[in-house]
């Protein structure tokens, strides 16, 4: 019986072993087109709160214009404000990171961020239900958000 060399061991180890971070990674890939929005960091600001945004365009064109109506929810579950952030153009695969203010906002005191609905979806070819029909929300900090 022959003996594999340790190079050879070593190789097929190494392959064998990114097998399955290759599958889980395919597997965390959006299945179609999305916009992925994620909710980065919440910031004590001079004026409030800063809210960091990472958005993902991969709807298949640029948007010229999205906006989404933002519930915020106290700690308690209670609506503190109903908002309108405009993310403003977003390049197709472009990943563009947006900040908004709220004046007199502690961070601490916010428990939930809803995306209500999307205010403004346009582009060319882009169907104006595309950016909450296909909106993939996610979130770094301590607070939970989605639709």
């Amino acid at each position: 019986m022959r003996q594999a060399s340790p190079s050879r061991v070593l190789i097929a180890g190494a392959f064998a072993a990114a097998l399955p971070l290759h599958g889980a990674a395919a597997q965390d890939a959006p299945a179609g087109p999305a916009l992925v929005i994620e909710l980065n960091a919440l910031q004590k600001s001079e004026r409030g709160c800063r809210f960091t945004f990472v958005a993902t365009n991969r709807l298949g064109a640029e948007l010229t214009k999205a906006a989404f109506e933002l519930v915020l929810f106290d700690t308690a579950g209670k609506v503190n404000r109903l908002t309108v952030v405009d993310f403003k153009d977003l390049p197709e695969g472009k990943t563009k990171v947006r900040q908004f203010d709220f004046p007199g906002l502690d961070c601490a005191g916010i428990g939930r961020v809803l995306i209500n609905d999307a205010t403004e979806c346009a582009g060319s070819g882009i169907d104006p239900r595309a950016c909450i029909g296909n909106l993939k929300a996610e979130t770094r900090a301590e607070v939970a958000f989605g639709t």
